[in-house]
């Protein structure tokens, strides 16, 4: 009986620890340059700025007419020449000199059109001292060549750095202050000029850039192809895009606007897929803004571990090369999103641009709204508003403490601009003024803020004095509250019905804490009853810490919807008693509220709430529904619901179907392993088949093992089942796998992505660290210190860290001092703080240990089975 109380205690704080390992880390949403994580968003697109205090955009000294770039990049070096033509007017007074950021540029020559008596460089910036002052409003120019070898704004993807040869490119990445890197230039979205691109590479490479090619031809004296582009229309420095390589082409036409899709020669099999829907979203756009494609054509590029979703570049988006999938994901998969969002920045960002980075949702809040537009457009009003749903739950309303506004200046890094404030919170702006204003004026109001900002710069009172002015309405206390202070409402609403009267008496009261950051909203409180007759609505105005209002009805409600057109953000507390959640449930015509019904429902865990929960699985007519049931039968974590869950993987929609299997997979059940296993091998679809190999992870059994040894040696599209087999074997801890996945690194070096690669040595370390020798797996975590690919050596020094083996220290140290890249000097600097660490001693019988839980459960799951099959038996005798 003591051993058997051990093995069960011991069970239970296996289980409590697992359960915190597994808990689900959200869902990546990386649109754009979009980042979740503030310190990432700071690495990737914001530069450290100097001083403290408020940020606002650069007094100009002069007006940029024009940038000229002839650029010749060297593959096999990595280094880019150049000679930098800037054509400029000085502005109020006479110019003395010209200051321009310029990092880590050697500038070889300087000439121009007035007399240059010096210049001089450091590592932030260049300066030009004329003879004699260029006076104001004399047009001017300075050609500036320089080489450099860039750390950033300039990448290359080359056969030495552990690419294909054939897909060898490279491409540029201008936001928020990265051209800089690469060519001198007032590198601030304040700042407009057209622009002019030659670039020489060898004969059969393709080059492209913004606007329109000018020139393609092959240099007798060198050898190289010479192509040349012009973008006539004046945009930001940011946006200044050159993408040469070896690049496959597909085209199309949307009215008359060329549409092209370059992508390296290795993803062009499946490249179509994610073309598919550009013309199509291209025509909804000009209808739905009312302004034309202000551009001669639209390029979308595809780049080999891009740093984020897409870029907008002015006539070239640039594209994760991840947006590129297999048919046989089915709908799990699509860009269609992707290609919606920075398809839209083509008018809200690029022919309208943000004048500084305090107002970058005038671009971002934007672009992410119309893609929402565009979603319900393809897929119907329903997706549109799913897709505002799962905004607002899952990373806004999630923002309780923050007190930073929309528009806020006082970021040390433009980075810290990229978060949920820009992106679907300014979203939601848009979407509670369209719904203030009528779809129709709305538009109107669009279309003149475009129209009348063409090709300039603007911050977002020019958004509102277009809105007021169209609409005769003033917008001041709506744009003080949602876009000029922090957060948004909570709310607690109560209903009560007064049968003698026929009146339904509710009550709104603001529940957040208010201050200087946050405000009392104001805002219109809609309220739909519906019964037996038809529905009543009713609209107040919302603006007091508490208020209550009375409203006559015919009859007693059925249900009582508050928000039911979703037109506020807000965090909503209505409880309502089971009957009227199952009521809500039902109503198909109102998918908000359903999705709302669940939202309570989750929260207990009565056999009617499972049985509801799964007629919605199984019958509702939207896939949102179906998917936010499953995870609420999840939550619910009953056998009852798991017996749901197992009854409802047959679905139609493929996202559904992995909704469920990752549902499933967040069960532990060891006597259904073989079952789970024998799912994998007769699923069809690689995406879903991957979710539930991952799931496996908290299984020791030899079905499993023998699953995973084969999935080590399997071979699909991005090597998909590859990388889940060795999720499932992190998942483990198991050390007995360590040799096996040492061998795979080893001769499947080169079928890993990059971020694969990269998981699969953090996730050696971590099966490794509790073993007494470890020299075999340092040894080969050092020798991939030595790839160029970024995220490759990140997680080799990661790895090392991970392992515990201090012999590893000196080399960390070398690379945390002395690191060409930002992302190395901080894995290194990682590293050793993990090993430097006094760790509490791991179990070194862990992973037997897991092994014996595992066996336990099976024995108790079959004990649990056979006694009330024999308590069956003594039942039926009795009768």
């Amino acid at each position: 009986m003591t051993h058997r109380l051990l093995a069960l205690g011991v069970f239970s704080l296996f289980l409590g620890v697992f359960s915190a390992l597994a808990a689900d880390a959200g869902e990546e949403y990386r649109v754009c340059r979009y980042c979740g994580d503030a310190h990432d968003a700071r690495r990737m697109f914001g530069v450290d700025l100097e001083g403290d205090g408020r940020r606002y955009a650069p007094i100009r000294q002069v007006d940029v007419l024009h940038i000229k770039l002839d650029v010749t990049p060297n593959f096999s070096k990595r280094t880019v020449e150049c000679v930098t033509t800037i054509q400029f007017v000085p502005l109020r007074q006479p110019l003395r000199e010209l200051k321009l950021d310029a990092m880590e540029l050697t500038i070889d020559r300087v000439r121009g059109s007035a007399e240059i008596s010096d210049f001089a460089s450091t590592k932030k910036e260049l300066t030009i001292a004329f003879a004699e002052p260029i006076p104001v409003g004399e047009e001017a120019f300075v050609e500036i060549a320089h080489h450099s070898q860039p750390t950033g704004g300039f990448y290359f993807r080359t056969p030495e750095m552990g690419y294909p040869a054939d897909d060898i490119h490279c491409w540029t990445q201008g936001e928020s202050h990265f051209a800089r890197q690469w060519f001198p230039c007032f590198d601030y979205p304040n700042e407009r000029s057209t622009t002019e691109v030659i670039c020489r590479v060898p004969p059969t490479m393709t080059v492209v850039s913004n606007g329109r090619q000018i020139g393609d031809e092959v240099d007798a004296q060198s050898g190289l192809r010479v192509v040349h582009w012009l973008h006539d229309k004046p945009h930001v420095n940011y946006l200044i895009c050159l993408v040469a390589g070896n690049l496959e082409k597909l085209e199309k036409m949307s009215g008359d606007v060329p549409l092209g899709f370059y992508t390296q020669p290795s993803w062009k099999e499946h490249a179509e897929n994610s073309f598919a829907d550009t013309a199509d979203i291209m025509d909804f756009y000009q209808k739905e803004i009312g302004v034309p494609y202000p551009w001669p054509k639209y390029d979308q590029v595809t780049i080999a571990d891009f740093l984020a979703g897409g870029m907008e570049n002015t006539t070239i988006t640039t594209l994760t090369d991840g947006t590129i999938y297999a048919d046989e994901t089915e709908n799990v998969k699509t860009s269609h999103g992707l290609d919606a969002h920075e398809l839209a920045h083509q008018w809200f960002g690029d022919y309208v641009t943000c004048v500084d980075w305090s107002h970058l949702w005038l671009n971002e809040g934007f672009a992410t709204y119309y893609t929402h537009l565009y979603e319900g457009k393809k897929s119907g009003r329903d997706a549109m508003l799913y897709g505002l749903y799962r905004d607002a739950t899952g990373r806004i309303l999630t923002q309780t403490s923050d007190k930073k506004p929309i528009v806020w200046n006082q970021y040390k890094n433009s980075g810290q601009q990229f978060d949920y404030r820009a992106y679907p919170k300014g979203s939601w702006v848009l979407h509670m003024l369209r719904n203030q204003l009528g779809e129709d004026l709305f538009r109107a109001c669009v279309k003149t803020y475009l129209e009348r900002n063409a090709l300039s710069s603007v911050a977002t009172p020019a958004l509102q004095s277009t809105i007021e002015e169209v609409s005769g309405r003033s917008f001041d206390q709506f744009f003080d509250q949602w876009v000029y202070h922090a957060r948004f409402p909570d709310l607690k609403i109560t209903y009560r019905w007064l049968p003698h009267e026929k009146l339904a008496h509710l009550t709104l009261e603001q529940t957040h804490e208010t201050n200087d950051a946050v405000l009392l909203y104001a805002f219109p409180a809609t309220f739909r009853f519906d019964s037996n007759s038809g529905s009543v609505s009713r609209t107040f105005r919302a603006d007091g810490k508490k208020q209550e209002w009375f409203v006559p009805l015919d009859e007693k409600p059925e249900v009582v919807r508050f928000d039911p057109d979703y037109a506020l953000l807000a965090r909503v507390t209505f409880e309502k008693p089971n009957e009227m959640l199952f009521a809500q449930l039902k109503n198909q015509e109102d998918m908000v509220g359903r999705l709302r019904a669940i939202e309570q429902l989750e929260k207990k865990k009565s056999d009617d709430v499972v049985a509801a929960l799964t007629t919605a699985l199984q019958t509702d007519s939207f896939y949102g529904v179906r998917k936010e049931a499953t995870q609420a039968l999840q939550k619910i974590h009953n056998d009852k619901a798991f017996d749901a869950l197992l009854a409802s993987t047959e679905q139609s929609d493929a996202r559904v179907r992995l909704e469920v299997i990752e549902a499933l997979g967040r069960f532990y059940r060891p006597m259904q392993v073989n079952e789970f296993v024998e799912m994998v091998r007769s699923e069809s679809n690689p995406a879903i088949q991957a979710a539930l190999v991952r799931s496996l992870g908290k299984y020791h059994d030899e079905a499993v093992d023998g699953l995973l040894l084969e999935l080590l040696k399997s071979n699909t599209f991005r090597n998909e089942l590859l990388s889940a087999a060795i999720d499932a074997i992190n998942a483990r801890r198991d050390s007995s796998m360590a040799s096996v996945l040492m061998e795979t690194i080893k001769t499947r070096r080169g079928d890993f992505t990059t971020s694969g690669l990269a998981s699969a040595l953090t996730t050696l370390a971590r099966i490794s660290e509790d073993q007494d020798d470890t020299a075999a797996q340092r040894k080969l975590l050092l020798a991939q210190l030595s790839d160029l690919r970024s995220p490759v050596r990140k997680g080799a020094l990661q790895a090392l860290g991970l392992l515990g083996d201090v012999e590893a220290l000196s080399v960390l140290e070398t690379f945390a001092a002395s690191a060409a890249e930002k992302e190395s000097e901080a894995a290194a600097k990682k590293a050793i703080e993990e090993l430097r660490a006094e760790k509490p001693a791991a179990p070194r019988e862990l992973s037997e240990l897991r092994k014996l839980i595992d066996e336990l459960k099976k024995q108790n799951e079959k004990l649990t089975e056979d006694v009330n099959t024999l308590k069956k038996k003594v039942e039926a005798k009795a009768k």
